[in-house]
């Protein structure tokens, strides 16, 4: 009888620290939070620097990389200390890797900078530690005169100082310009300035 016992006690604590190891292994997949309709103000010292917009938001506070995932996309403003919006983001999908402060915009990204140009690409990465923001995919530039495409884009924060990487084109929006105004002029790698 005592051996009967002394095996069902066994059996009890390696199951639990096998559960306790399935535990520890699925809290690490497992979100912390899960929440719909998401509209909240992201500071930093008290100053309020960030406006997210979301259908979903997942927070994975126990992964490798804890993390922000906006799996069904997002619009972010940023805002200056007058609490003035300096640029916009909308994506199809985002990630924010808290510990680095990177942000990652997946899909159809679309950024207004504080001049009124219109970003487009398949994807921004947003370094807030580094005022960067760079991709390595095609971009598309609107600016009031023209439209410029190119691959890979290396920016500040605001979007206000960028070169593109690769130009391809520019197209002039005025019906007026000149044929041999719609190249690329030899310095047309860098812009915003």
């Amino acid at each position: 009888m005592l051996t009967v016992v002394m095996l069902v006690f066994s059996g009890c604590n390696d199951s639990k620290v096998k559960a306790d190891k399935t535990l520890t292994v699925v809290r690490d997949s497992m979100p912390l939070m899960r929440a719909r309709d998401v509209l909240t103000l992201i500071s930093d010292s008290g100053v309020t620097q960030y406006r997210v917009a979301a259908p979903e938001w997942v927070v994975f506070d126990k992964k490798e990389r804890p993390c922000w995932i906006f799996p069904h996309g997002l619009h972010l403003e940023k805002f200056d200390t007058q609490m003035t919006v300096t640029a916009e983001v909308d994506a199809d999908s985002a990630i924010y890797y808290n510990s680095e402060e990177i942000w990652i915009l997946t899909g159809n990204v679309n950024a207004v900078n504080e001049k009124g140009e219109h970003f487009e690409s398949e994807k921004l990465v947003l370094e807030q530690n580094n005022d960067r923001i760079h991709t390595d995919t095609k971009v598309k530039i609107t600016q009031k005169d023209k439209i410029i495409n190119g691959i890979g884009l290396e920016s500040n924060q605001r979007l206000s100082k960028y070169t593109i990487l690769k130009p391809t084109g520019i197209i002039p929006l005025d019906a007026e310009e000149d044929e041999e105004n719609a190249g690329i002029p030899a310095d047309s790698s860098k812009a915003g300035d």
